[in-house]
């Protein structure tokens, strides 16, 4: 009996911190797009989705492929 005494007010701490992290999620928009990446990995990387960087080398390339198949 006398453990309720310990975990009464355990179980009201966890709770409040679970209702605390669930605000602070909401807050943070960590629920704002659930399924936007579970959708993402189904498609192909188009050249508009990678980075400034990766871009431009690929497009040095190509055209740098296109000058070798006009020689």
């Amino acid at each position: 009996m006398s453990i309720l005494y310990l975990l009464i007010p355990l179980s009201l701490i966890l709770l409040g911190l679970a209702v605390w992290a669930f605000f602070w999620a909401v807050k943070h928009d960590q629920f704002e797009d659930l399924e936007g990446p579970a959708y993402r990995i189904l498609f192909d990387e188009d050249d508009n989705d990678r980075p400034k960087g990766e871009r431009q080398g690929s497009e040095r390339d190509a055209s740098s492929d296109d000058e070798e198949r006009r020689d």
